[in-house]
């Protein structure tokens, strides 16, 4: 027994030894490329100019990127739990003051579009509700090729260099030692991350507020991030930034709410898109530019090539220039959603790039990962990724071709083939980068107008409402609280420190460090009402309700709530223990939608209790019914009941009286009220 025990160990020894020629350690080591080349310089990438664009030989960058990129296979690397669907959209009217793009001049050409959200940390199997930025990318199939607005929901960035990217995923990923946590940032590395790359100040604010758990996919602002540019017809250009703007108004989950539904329904928000088209509840947005001459570009406190920086909406606002509506699920999820490409270098003449480094890195990056992702250069040739307007080049073979091509000539110039295809002048469509005057130093430095950290950081801070401001708080407490590593948490709090003293402390006294002392926090006292969730849209469009109801329910009162929540544009679901049918007091009939053990609260926006005595008793004895009204009062929704149904609300500890906030009792069967109090999403008295 010994002696196998002997041989397990002796073979397992072996092995341990066979891998050591493979481990590395890098303490004490010095930075090197994969050659061996030791590296001076790992914070900016080569560029002309402190502010000019990244230059192609650039070794360092190229070498970093691309291994970076070939990192992960099949899957994205980020952006890997995604839905999309098909759509369309119209300008409102003629953009040609400012841009040639012709997608943008005539209000009755209706263009084609097919829109991928995403989350960003986790892999294709992580959950859809979790603490994450989400993507929003927009292919606008157009008459002169195929536009890209690859973009998120949250309108900054974490890093303004790209060189920083592999750095920042390798951070927020999983951590390598043992491949945990899925899907979340709330671990040591990344945070680690943020306390010593403080360019990410400004973006940790927005990742630790509601917007990283939006209601759905359906109310979720998206944002170009980067600045790009409008060239018109004249040769003029423009600084813009891009917006998304959805007509349901942006709206969050509570974080409670957001981890219920990652075992609920891990799938929540791609099934909330999915039904909405289904249910002809197409989902809108409207695109917004916000616009500055190049005369103005060194007219504001911030950098406008600056990628965690906004433009706050007071200062430059936003055009509303026209609607994308979604319209179509995909027949194939693998063949439409999984194998779209996109790229922030898929332009049309009108829309040019800028000098931001992170948007530069980005046009490198996305055509090398689709190359390791979908298995070669002709990615362009998968239906979902074809233009809708005819293609002609030299480009030929490699893996999957599907264009045959005919002819010998496959090269230009030629005169075997007339010179064909030749290229097209700028009249005749062909795309000319806009003529940008470029001059200084091969550097790798940044501007020093990158350099302020921590100003708007605090607009953001200043800008939310006081709920808002809880709700960030307790993020920070929730992520950092899982952080292991007591210097880390202590670094994270000196960064925050230097954005707001109170969050500082309140953060502090929330995972057991010390609250800094005698660091001074920016002095920035702008606030930008635009950014705070509690001045969006709020209306009862496309909202979800569920009844509970069992036999002896009132049959009158539901029928005449479920017909005014119908003409509200609201759905209703029937929620029963079994799905066996219930009769109503007066013996009518109804179908069970669902049952207490299948659904939850959390699936739901607001919750009525159906009337009628016999039901109400019944429903009383069922704990899942009492904690279903519980939980939902606990998320702050809206509760609605009848006379009687108030004994199910007693029951479930949810407050009764005139006073309390969002908690409606119908009288005479009017709805008005209740429907109002879905109208406001959630009701943030109870919290106080």
């Amino acid at each position: 027994m010994n002696n196998n025990d002997s041989s397990k160990n002796g073979a397992k020894n072996k092995k341990n030894k066979q891998l050591d020629a493979f481990r590395v350690n890098n303490k004490g080591k010095k930075l090197t490329t994969n050659q061996g080349l030791k590296v001076s310089e790992d914070e900016h990438s080569l560029k002309a100019g402190v502010r000019g664009p990244t230059l192609m030989e650039d070794f360092h960058f190229r070498e970093k990127m691309t291994h970076f990129d070939h990192e992960r296979i099949p899957e994205r690397i980020v952006h890997a739990r995604g839905y999309a669907a098909h759509g369309e959209f119209e300008v409102y009217e003629s953009m040609k003051e400012y841009t040639k793009a012709g997608f943008l001049q005539d209000p009755s050409v209706k263009t084609p579009v097919f829109v991928r959200f995403s989350t960003v940390a986790g892999s294709r199997g992580s959950g859809d509700t979790v603490r994450d930025v989400r993507g929003f990318a927009t292919k606008f199939y157009t008459e002169e090729g195929n536009y890209d607005l690859v973009g998120n929901n949250i309108p900054v960035f974490f890093i303004q260099d790209a060189l920083k990217f592999p750095d920042l995923v390798h951070s927020f990923k999983p951590e390598q030692h043992n491949e945990i946590p899925q899907a979340s940032t709330a671990h040591d590395t990344f945070w680690d991350f943020i306390a010593n790359n403080t360019e990410s100040a400004h973006m940790m604010m927005w990742a630790m507020s509601d917007r990283a758990i939006p209601r759905s996919y359906r109310m979720m602002e998206g944002f170009g991030v980067h600045t790009f540019r409008f060239v018109n017809d004249k040769g003029e250009g423009r600084f813009i930034k891009f917006h998304w703007k959805p007509k349901l108004g942006v709206h969050s989950l509570v974080w409670d709410e957001a981890q219920l539904l990652a075992g609920k329904n891990p799938d929540f928000h791609r099934q909330d898109l999915y039904e909405a088209i289904e249910n002809g509840d197409y989902p809108e947005w409207e695109l917004g530019v916000q616009m500055i001459e190049e005369k103005d570009e060194f007219n504001f406190n911030f950098d406008v090539l600056d990628p965690t920086k906004v433009w706050p909406e007071e200062q430059v606002p936003v055009k509303i220039i026209g609607k994308m509506t979604l319209k179509k699920n995909p027949d194939n999820y693998f063949a439409e959603t999984e194998q779209v490409a996109f790229h922030p270098g898929h332009v049309v003449p009108g829309i040019d790039f800028t000098n931001d480094p992170l948007l530069q890195g980005r046009l490198f990056s996305y055509t090398d990962t689709q190359l390791s992702r979908l298995g070669g250069p002709n990615f362009h040739e998968i239906p979902i990724n074809r233009p809708v307007c005819p293609f002609h080049n030299n480009q030929r073979d490699g893996m999957h071709r599907m264009t045959i091509n005919q002819g010998p000539v496959a090269y230009h110039k030629n005169s075997l083939d007339n010179n064909d295809p030749a290229p097209a002048t700028e009249g005749e469509g062909g795309y000319v980068h806009y003529q940008e005057k470029v001059e200084g130093r091969k550097v790798r430095q940044r501007s020093e107008s990158f350099k302020d950290h921590y100003s708007q950081a605090k607009l953001f801070w200043n800008s939310m409402s006081d709920v808002e401001k809880q709700h960030i708080i307790k993020a920070f407490r929730f992520e950092l609280g899982k952080v292991k590593s007591k210097s880390v948490q202590q670094q994270v709090v000196e960064v925050i420190s230097r954005v707001d003293t109170t969050l500082a402390e309140q953060v502090a006294a929330g995972i057991g460090v010390t609250a800094p002392e005698g660091i001074e926090p920016s002095d920035e006292t702008m606030s930008s009402p635009a950014l705070s969730q509690e001045n969006t849209v709020k209306a009862p469009a496309t909202r979800k309700v569920a009844i509970l109801a069992e036999d002896g329910f009132n049959g009158e009162e539901v029928k005449g709530l479920q017909d005014a929540l119908k003409n509200a544009g609201i759905a209703s679901e029937i929620i029963s223990e079994t799905l066996t049918p219930i009769s109503s007091s007066q013996g009518e009939e109804l179908q069970v939608d669902q049952t207490l053990l299948t659904s939850d609260s959390v699936l739901y926006d607001a919750v009525y209790v159906a009337g009628g005595g016999d039901s109400v008793s019944t429903l009383k004895g069922i704990k899942e019914a009492t904690t279903f009204v519980n939980e939902a009062y606990s998320h702050y929704k809206a509760i609605g009941a009848s006379a009687e149904g108030t004994e199910l609300l007693a029951a479930a500890g949810v407050e009764t009286s005139s006073s309390a906030d969002g908690v409606v009792i119908l009288q005479g069967g009017n709805s008005d009220e209740f429907i109002q109090a879905i109208a406001q999403h959630r009701h943030w008295a109870r919290q106080v």
